[in-house]
C-alpha cells in the first residue's frame, strides 16, 4: 500500500503542477491517468461503480465526486483532487484542495483548517485509541474555526477494497467506537464547507456540493496503524518521513 501511496503522491504532484486558470479538469484528469498506468499501476476511480474518470474534480462548492470535464479552472477557485491507486492489488487513496492563484480570505482559512484538521486526526489514529478519537479531532478543529463538518460523507477501512469498514465520520465523542489496532489501515479525510453542513446531489448522481453553495474543502491521507504510531503512506511530499505526525 506504500508503494501505491507513493505513485499517488507522484500523481497529485503533477496534478498540483498543471493546476492554473484555462486548464480544464478533463486535462488533469487526462494526464493523472497517462502517469498512474506509466507506473505500472491502475487508476483506482476508473469505472469504479461506473465512474467514468481517474480522478475526483471538485471546484468551489462541490465538496466531492466531481466528473472531469469542459469546466476550466478560474482565478480564484479552489478544486479538490482525489485520487486512488492500485498497485499489485492494493489501494491507496487520497485528497488535497488547491488554490488556483490568490484566494480570498475565507478560502485560504479554508483550506487551512481542513488539512489541519487532518494532521490533528492522524495523530489520533494509534493502537489503544477509539475511531470516535480520530473522528471528535476533526471535528473540535473545524467547528473552532467557525467551519462545518460534512455529516453525511465519510472516511472508510482501505486495503484490498477501495472501501472497507469501518467507516470513519469526521465527528463524534472521543473515547467512543471500534479500538483502534495495529494494522489497520485508514483513509481519514475531512470534508469541510465554509457554511452549512448539509448538502445536495447534482444531477450526475455523483458530484456533491454544499447546499448553500459555500465553498468547501477536502484533505485525506491513507494511514496505518503501526505499532509505532500512525505511519501515512500518501504524505504530500515524495521524500523525507512518512510518518509525517510527531
Amino acid at each position: 500500500m506504500a508503494a501505491a501511496g507513493a505513485i499517488l503522491v507522484k500523481t497529485l504532484n503533477l496534478v498540483a503542477s498543471k493546476i492554473r486558470p484555462g486548464v480544464s479538469t478533463a486535462e488533469l484528469d487526462s494526464a493523472a491517468e497517462k502517469f498512474i498506468r506509466s507506473q505500472g499501476a491502475e487508476p483506482a476511480f476508473k469505472g469504479y461503480r461506473g465512474f467514468p474518470g481517474s480522478i475526483c474534480a471538485s471546484p468551489n462548492s462541490m465538496i466531492v465526486h466531481g466528473i472531469p470535464g469542459p469546466y476550466k479552472l478560474g482565478r480564484g477557485d479552489i478544486l479538490s483532487v482525489d485520487v486512488g491507486v492500485v498497485l499489485d492489488g492494493w489501494v491507496a487513496d487520497a485528497a488535497r484542495t488547491f488554490a488556483v492563484g490568490p484566494v480570498t480570505p475565507v478560502a485560504r482559512k479554508l483550506l487551512n483548517t481542513t488539512e489541519e484538521s487532518l494532521f490533528v486526526a492522524v495523530e489520533q489514529a494509534r493502537a489503544g485509541n477509539r475511531l470516535g478519537d480520530v473522528s471528535s479531532a476533526v471535528q473540535r478543529h473545524v467547528e473552532a474555526a467557525g467551519f462545518s463538518i460534512v455529516r453525511t460523507l465519510v472516511g472508510h477501512g482501505i486495503g484490498r477494497s477501495m472501501h472497507e469498514d469501518p467507516q470513519i465520520p469526521n465527528y463524534g465523542r472521543p473515547g467512543t467506537g471500534i479500538p483502534l489496532e495495529v494494522g489497520m489501515v485508514l483513509a481519514i479525510e475531512p470534508m469541510v464547507t465554509a457554511g452549512r453542513h448539509a448538502v445536495r446531489m447534482a444531477d450526475d448522481h455523483w458530484a456533491i456540493y454544499s447546499q448553500d453553495g459555500s465553498l468547501a474543502a477536502h484533505f485525506e491521507f491513507t494511514v496505518a496503524i503501526t505499532p509505532e504510531g500512525p505511519r501515512v503512506l500518501t504524505p504530500w511530499h515524495e521524500t523525507g518521513d512518512d510518518r509525517a505526525v510527531a
